[in-house]
């Protein structure tokens, strides 16, 4: 061999070292905490940042959308429009397609009612009987509406988790997640996730003794890296029940600054808007003066009892309406009971928590549903949707919620995202649009010596 051949060869070598070295590898376990629930189920009540991330790993929608707009399949093999009024959603088998469309049918049903069920308004019959024939689900939609396919990304939309073979993972014993081989999108890059629930002096004693490598739900600024911020909490009041300045007086009280700083778990912003700031980026509303002094009434504010800022947000908001003459009763409840309420209209007062999408039209159907005024879906919806320029829906949209915030009661308080803290030995970390980690992008970096490989 002469010295320059030697030398081609030795190059040729040292580069496709240093290309596999920079490629992520197959293989290894995560050790992940959480302050989560040990299980997460029903997708419409596993709604906060983190149990959507956690309900992500066993049961994902039919797609995800990105930071930069686009939207790419997950749980389907293929997205399509046919038609302008028509979405084709392939899905890798018939049980998968029968399993998702009960799904929707059971979210869009009377007995179910979720404001989630604003996501498939658009379609027809607002997503009451969904078809599917073989592995497809045809939907027909009623009129214009482009942002379809990134409503139909949200986590509420996908499949219960008990529903196997809906996500890049599989559960294999209690607090063990198993990579799917067969994940339509490619097999996560880790072998296993080993999942630890705890509280939040749990996840800051496990980190600090090196116990774990991810953890999800970190209120610290330190070492953490946050998604966008969607999860918007709203102070739903009845006007049946309660006078017609009571949101006067609730505004007039309440500081959104220092109920965020003080009483919210972080990463949090606050919300004037009835859409979060991410996708309303309007500064804050100045605080009207306090309404003329009425009788005394005694009023009940229902909130999530395992949400622990929800309760010491219902106890500041308890203090400062007593200042305004109202005395507030507090009613912890589970989620499922605090959504039937909502859903008979049965409360005064609610500390409603959702998830919204990450686009405005989708968001504002949401939180009109929420907010009791379902009736406006049907005026606002179409005239967003018959605009053809994304921009311009999005722009329309935000000029509504703006328009549309009197007569809405709903009371905004505050956003929050998902706080995520990594060893530096774990890559891969981004966020979709949804504010969430993409954790079956992560992968273990390689150790000196060690086989590498790429992604099939």
């Amino acid at each position: 061999m002469t010295l320059r051949s030697a030398l081609a060869s030795l190059l040729l070598l040292s580069s496709a070292s240093a290309l596999a070295a920079g490629r992520p590898r197959y293989g290894g376990e995560l050790r992940v905490a959480h302050d989560g629930p040990p299980e997460v189920g029903e997708p419409a009540l596993a709604d906060t940042p983190l149990e959507a991330t956690l309900l992500g790993l066993l049961s994902r929608p039919v797609c995800r959308a990105m930071p930069d707009g686009t939207v790419l399949p997950a749980l389907a093999r293929e997205l399509s429009r046919p038609t302008p009024q028509s979405v084709r959603l392939t899905l890798p088998n018939a049980a998968t397609a029968g399993a998702l469309a009960r799904a929707w049918m059971r979210l869009a049903s009377a007995e179910n009612a979720s404001p989630y069920r604003a996501l498939l308004y658009p379609v027809r019959g607002e997503a009451r009987q969904v078809n599917t024939q073989g592995a497809t689900v045809e939907l027909m939609l009623s009129f214009p509406w482009p942002d379809l396919e990134r409503a139909l990304c949200h986590p509420a939309l996908a499949a219960p988790a008990s529903s196997p073979g809906q996500g890049p993972f599989s559960a294999a014993g209690r607090g063990t997640l198993e990579a799917q081989l067969a994940w339509p999108q490619g097999r996560p890059y880790l072998d296993r996730l080993l999942l630890t629930g705890t509280d939040e002096r749990g996840l800051a004693r496990l980190w600090s003794s090196r116990q774990v490598q991810m953890e999800l739900g970190v209120s610290t600024e330190t070492d953490t890296t946050a998604g966008t911020p969607f999860y918007a909490t709203f102070l739903a009041f009845s006007p049946r029940k309660l006078p017609a300045d009571f949101r006067q007086a609730v505004e007039s009280a309440i500081d959104r600054e220092d109920l965020t700083r003080l009483f919210v778990h972080a990463p949090a912003q606050p919300m004037p808007h009835l859409l979060p700031p991410a996708l309303m980026p309007q500064g804050p509303r100045p605080r009207p003066a306090p309404p003329a002094a009425s009788t005394p009434r005694t009023v009940t504010l229902l909130y999530d009892a395992s949400l622990d800022d929800q309760r010491a947000v219902a106890e500041r908001i308890q203090v400062k309406l007593h200042e305004r003459g109202y005395t507030v009763a507090l009613e912890p409840m589970p989620r499922s009971a605090l959504r039937a309420r909502w859903a008979k209209g049965d409360f005064e007062l609610m500390l409603h928590a959702l998830l919204l999408p990450p686009v405005p039209g989708p968001a504002l159907a949401v939180v009109l549903d929420a907010g009791g005024r379902r009736d406006l879906l049907g005026v606002e919806l179409p005239a967003i949707g018959a605009l053809a320029d994304s921009g311009a829906r999005d722009t329309r949209a935000r000029e509504r919620a703006l328009a549309l915030a009197p007569s809405v009661p709903l009371v905004p308080l505050y956003a929050q995202g998902l706080g995520v803290r990594l060893v530096p030995e774990v890559g891969g970390l981004r966020f979709d649009a949804q504010g969430l980690p993409w954790v079956d992008g992560l992968y273990l970096a390689p150790q000196e010596g060690t086989a590498t490989g790429g992604r099939p």
